[in-house]
């Protein structure tokens, strides 16, 4: 569905992504998990056309897309839900979540879609006519996920979607993800609670100073031993020594 070919991002003259290559398939979930400042959500951006590769290219359902813009993204269907949640607080729910869906024009499809975020998330219901800024930081990220499934995405993005939350928050987060994703919509996740994102995805990607390092099957990466050092068992160090590229598959 989507495959990024040896993907090279500089920001001004530091390399943030060096020759990274990953393929996320249809209807799966792929798990980018590394360190603070790994390249996670700078591959992220890169998909959405934020920023810019300086080398490589990127492919989405057998066209190339590297060159598009930001708006083309979001029209051929691949949808970011951003680090922060980024919502308009002086703006309600509602009025947030229709910004979403700002490239429908037909305004029975826009209350359908509505109807369908309002399904999964019955607070935002309840929260419509609240302002953003006053919700709970649950309540605004259900908000920042309803708003992008607003678009229709076919391909969702997702960076850091347990950040601040409780632990029976991230639980219920975990289970979100996971409905989506039944729904038939494919999702690039990217998390630094790694025992979780391990857990909901099929394939998983690790990332040390902006390249691949590891990559396999999401549950057999959860069993390694380097996985289980330096990102399941509280260590934050990085893996010294690792040689790009191993998989496991």
């Amino acid at each position: 569905m989507l495959e990024l070919k040896d993907v090279t991002v500089h920001y001004e003259n530091a390399n943030a992504l060096g020759d990274v290559s990953l393929k996320v398939p249809e209807g799966g979930i792929v798990a980018l998990i590394g360190a603070n400042g790994a390249g996670k959500s700078t591959i992220l951006r890169t998909i959405s056309a934020i920023k810019k590769p300086t080398t490589g290219e990127i492919w989405f359902q057998g066209k190339r897309i590297d060159g598009a813009s930001p708006a083309e993204i979001v029209h051929r269907g691949i949808v970011h839900v951003p680090e922060g949640r980024m919502l308009f607080s002086e703006m309600t729910a509602l009025e947030n979540l229709h910004l979403g869906a700002h490239l429908e024009k037909d305004r029975r499809e826009i209350k359908r879609l509505s109807e369908e975020v309002f399904t999964l998330f019955p607070i935002l219901k309840q929260r419509q006519k609240q302002m953003a800024g006053s919700m709970s930081g649950g309540e605004q990220q259900m908000l920042a996920i309803g708003r992008a499934l607003m678009a229709g995405p076919k391909l969702l993005l997702m960076d850091e979607p347990s950040m601040g939350l409780s632990p029976l928050l991230v639980a219920e987060v975990g289970d979100i993800i996971r409905s989506i994703n039944e729904e038939g919509i494919s999702i690039v996740l990217v998390e630094q609670n790694s025992r979780m994102a391990l857990k909901l995805a099929n394939r998983a990607y690790v990332l040390e100073q902006g390249k691949i390092v590891l990559s396999g099957d999401a549950k057999e990466l959860a069993n390694d031993d380097r996985v289980k050092q330096h990102y399941l068992g509280g260590s934050r160090a990085k893996a010294e020594g690792w040689r790009p590229v191993i998989s496991i598959s």
